[in-house]
């Protein structure tokens, strides 16, 4: 990020000094995130800015800016991956590259749909990262539009990912029940990833995609514990020290759903599967909660499925704006 700060205002911003226009880091990378390392210099690397410029100018400034860069900055080259480090771009038409739709947009009134179909690791990437310059002055609103869910849609988001835990939160104690020791691994495994991304959600973070989820988790300011439990479950070798240590994560979120105080409080005490030997936190009480909590009838009426990333695992879909749009559009039947 600090390199390509100082790219934009030692290297582009004199050549654009006379033209309207935004620049920031922010869209795809790890450096958007914070989390690039020594490893993330390997391939693509380089200083990088995203200079949104109005549309109709932008194929000019690209020509000027690519004959006047240098070969390299700070030690880097400025061409790489076949392409030099600045993106020019009009925002509206960049947002909706990258969203499925134009937060620049007057009025800013996101819909449902808007909202639900954009995969979290995209609203991480346009809310994260740094603007350099918002000349334009559109960026900083946008991503402000962006920051975070309104509230009754925060609560149905919750409230599909807690339904998940409670599809699945007895599986591994009953597929340990009949020798099945590798399904009972997976399911736990599933239950610590729904886990995560909740407490996230919970702590008004988006969760990024696979690769980054762990460490996004770990920078919650007190996760630690939390997480030493879901660590151990993993590790477990035994469907009931699994189910245990399950179980002290599970009433950790339970407490933590209380503080929020987005629903009366519920009991935050794991307790037996119905009838059957298997402890769990019954999940679908903190669902059933968040969603009677909700007073928009709108959002009250959407299917409880949630957003594309809590019925869709497929990164040929959730790459793809347009097929995350259409394929919401048809589970929520909007």
């Amino acid at each position: 990020m600090e390199l390509s700060r100082d790219f934009y205002t030692e290297v582009v911003r004199p050549v654009v000094t006379d033209v309207p226009h935004s620049a920031a880091l922010i869209g795809a990378g790890s450096e958007v995130l914070a989390f690039d390392t020594e490893r993330s210099t390997d391939h693509d690397w380089g200083p990088r800015v995203v200079l949104f410029v109005d549309a109709e100018a932008a194929e000019e400034v690209r020509r000027v800016v690519a004959a006047r860069l240098p070969a390299s900055f700070g030690g880097y080259p400025t061409v790489f991956g076949g392409r030099h480090g600045v993106e020019v771009a009009g925002p509206g038409r960049w947002f909706a590259g990258r969203l499925g739709f134009d937060p620049c947009r007057e009025p800013y009134g996101l819909t449902a749909l808007d909202w639900l179909s954009v995969p979290w690791q995209r609203l991480t990437e346009v809310t994260s990262g740094e603007v350099f310059h918002d000349g334009l002055g559109v960026l900083e609103r946008a991503r402000a539009a962006l920051r975070w869910y309104p509230g009754d849609l925060w609560r149905h988001v919750l409230a599909a990912q807690w339904r998940r835990l409670a599809q699945e939160e007895a599986f591994p104690g009953r597929c340990g029940e009949v020798g099945d020791g590798p399904g009972s691994a997976v399911v736990t495994a599933r239950l610590v990833r729904d886990v995560m991304r909740l407490v996230l959600l919970m702590r008004r973070r988006y969760p990024p995609y696979a690769k980054w989820l762990g460490s996004a988790f770990a920078r919650l300011s007190g996760s630690a514990e939390l997480g030493d439990s879901l660590s151990a479950a993993l590790a477990a070798t035994d469907w009931r020290e699994r189910e245990r240590h399950l179980g002290r994560a599970y009433e950790r979120v339970a407490a933590l759903h209380n503080r929020l105080g987005l629903t009366g409080p519920l009991e935050t005490s794991v307790r037996s599967y119905h009838a059957r030997p298997f402890q769990v936190i019954g999940a679908q009480r903190f669902a059933d909660a968040l969603t009677a909590s909700i007073t928009d009838p709108a959002v009250a009426a959407l299917p409880p499925v949630g957003s594309v990333d809590q019925f869709a695992d497929s990164a040929d879909l959730l790459t793809h704006p347009g097929r995350c749009r259409a394929v919401t559009r048809a589970v929520l039947d909007l």
